[in-house]
């Protein structure tokens, strides 16, 4: 009997310490562990994919080596230089599928190629001809255009990613008709896609920013309308609203300056770079069928298609979620007023954008396969080869984005953000807070590459220390707004940003030319922000004042460092082939 109570009490006890260990275990931060263990060298998988990037312009090998010194750093321990580097092979290749799997990344990649096939379909029926010469006639100079190419990005304002893929391919032919460099083009698609996305009420975006300044505020014990907050933040989101800014300036007073300038002089010459040769090629594949009637119905119907199904889909994916969840009064939104702006906000938040986006892009393929047959342009069979071909030219866009986010899941479990923030957060001056916050913010979204990861590192320690610091809502809304546009601004940068990725593939370009061309455009804005925006607001100012005062400095900076474009300028072409 004794040795029944006995065994009972030492079972009790090993399955309670189980129960603890996994409990600890489950509570265990690997990623705050690595970055104290590792330090400094949690620094060197981005560097190294950055910096072999620029080398190398090979973007696919860079990352491949940025991802496997990570893992390298990580297998190293107990194990020698050869076991170590034949595990970081075999994680590269599990990390790679582990990223295909998810169902987020999948459903982009399925976007993206649909998405190909779509405008292939376009292409070769005569649309994208058709628009480009309607557009072309429009545009009859290099400013028309790139305001045209300005407000296109403005209209898809929902998704970044459906920006990239949609403005480029439509613009391009216009742009390339009027001199415009490749690098221009990108440099503008990219800035109103992540820039637009992040300050759009109503995006893909807003259910990640939303719920991050919700729970950021309830960790302070504050009760907020999060959306409230949210529509609070936009006057003070300088570099978002600037970088707009500064493609209507520049574009209006044609001027640019630094590697950009010389790119668009190339292209005043009519000097194409090995990449636009090729992708000319490529667009001789994409030549309308001949003999084709050109008409612009046949690519609004299926662009058309693409973005009203998309905004369809991302209502109906919100709300079945919201109505199978236990979330009362949202259920009662949609009940009682479901086409409300309100029951639109919170649908839109709760969507899968991945998902809804791959239903638009399918939907929107099947529209332009039945036009394609019903016009008897091709039969069903040509058609499909047609749309498939189209999804060929975007594998490698595909393999880059897994290889990124192969590289970003590297990233989090070195913790390099955690050691980045301990690095260079510290005692301050109170107004300096929002400043910091946005460049501790660009510093981890250009070394991770993800405003979205970025902005949910960040959050939730930006809101409690803003409040600790100084209430007034201001000065939070301040560091909040911080945040978020220091994230994109990071990402905007970044060469191995998906967002960056997608703008030079979309636009055509070299991808480590769009990165060297926008940095200084991007780095310049950033200035602006920090020294006319969140300075003066973090030592007090309103924004009502703080904001027209850094439009007008980003308009006297382009006047100052800008020079009109002179094809009589001597200029060094130092553009180099792509190698992927």
């Amino acid at each position: 009997m004794r040795n029944k109570k006995l065994y009972t009490i030492l079972t009790t006890i090993i399955i309670f310490t189980m129960f603890t260990i996994i409990g600890f275990a489950e509570e265990v931060d690997v990623a705050l562990i690595n970055s104290q263990k590792y330090g400094v060298l949690t620094l060197i998988p981005p560097l190294v994919a950055i910096v072999l990037a620029f080398m190398t312009k090979n973007v696919v090998i860079s990352l491949m080596i940025g991802i496997m010194s990570g893992s390298f750093i990580l297998q190293i321990s107990g194990n020698n230089v050869l076991i170590a580097f034949i595990k970081s092979f075999l994680d590269l290749v599990n990390r790679s599928v582990e990223s295909l799997s998810d169902p987020w990344n999948a459903g982009i990649i399925l976007q993206v190629l649909a998405i190909g096939g779509v405008i292939n379909l376009v292409a070769k029926m005569g649309g994208a001809r058709a628009i480009a010469e309607l557009l072309a006639n429009k545009a009859k100079t290099a400013r028309g255009t790139q305001l045209i190419t300005w407000f296109l990005g403005l209209l898809v304002f929902f998704d970044d990613y459906a920006n990239s893929l949609i403005v480029g391919p439509i613009m391009r032919p216009v742009s390339d008709k009027m001199k415009i460099s490749r690098e221009k083009l990108a440099f503008i698609i990219d800035s109103t896609a992540a820039p637009v996305a992040g300050l759009a009420i109503i995006s893909t975006w807003i259910g990640l920013e939303v719920g991050l300044i919700n729970d950021a505020f309830n960790s302070i014990g504050i009760q907020v309308d999060a959306f409230g907050v949210f529509i609070q933040t936009i006057p003070f989101r300088f570099y978002n609203i600037l970088v707009l800014v500064f493609i209507v300036i520049s574009a209006v007073l044609l001027k640019e300056f630094g590697p950009m300038r010389d790119a668009e002089i190339r292209a005043r010459r009519l000097e194409k770079s090995d990449v636009e040769l090729a992708t000319s090629k490529e667009e001789d594949d994409l030549a309308p069928k001949e003999g084709v009637k050109l008409s612009i119905w046949n690519a609004i119907i299926p662009i058309g298609t693409l973005v009203v199904v998309a905004l369809i889909s991302f209502y109906y994916s919100g709300y079945t979620e919201i109505m199978a969840s236990d979330d009362t009064v949202l259920i009662n939104i949609l009940n009682n007023s479901p086409y409300s702006f309100s029951a639109i906000k919170e649908t839109f938040s709760a969507s899968n954008a991945s998902l809804a986006l791959f239903q638009s892009a399918f939907i929107a393929s099947i529209v332009a396969i039945v036009m394609a047959v019903s016009k008897r342009i091709f039969n069903v069979s040509e058609a499909i080869d047609v749309w498939v071909d189209g999804m060929k030219t975007l594998v490698i866009t595909g393999v880059i984005l897994i290889l990124a986010w192969s590289l970003s899941s590297i990233i989090k479990e070195l913790g390099t953000a955690k050691f980045l923030i301990k690095l260079l957060s510290g005692s301050l001056p109170n107004f300096l807070l929002p400043s910091l916050i946005f460049i501790l913010g660009a510093i981890i979204s250009f070394a991770t590459g993800t405003a979205y990861g970025t902005m949910g590192i960040l959050m939730p320690l930006a809101i409690p220390l803003s409040y600790s610091m100084n209430p007034e809502m201001t000065y939070i809304l301040a560091s909040t707004s911080a945040v978020l546009t220091g994230a994109i601004f990071g990402d905007h940068c970044s060469p191995i940003s998906d967002t960056t990725i997608l703008s030079s593939m979309g636009a055509g370009c070299n991808h480590i030319d769009h990165v060297k061309t926008q940095m200084p455009y991007a780095l310049f804005t950033a200035v602006i922000s920090v020294v006319f925006g969140y300075i003066p607001v973090g030592l007090g100012l309103p924004v009502y004042i703080v904001l027209p005062v850094a439009i007008v400095a980003v308009f006297a900076g382009i006047q100052i460092l800008g020079k009109k474009v002179d094809v009589n300028d001597g200029v060094e072409d130092t553009t180099e082939s792509i190698k992927i």
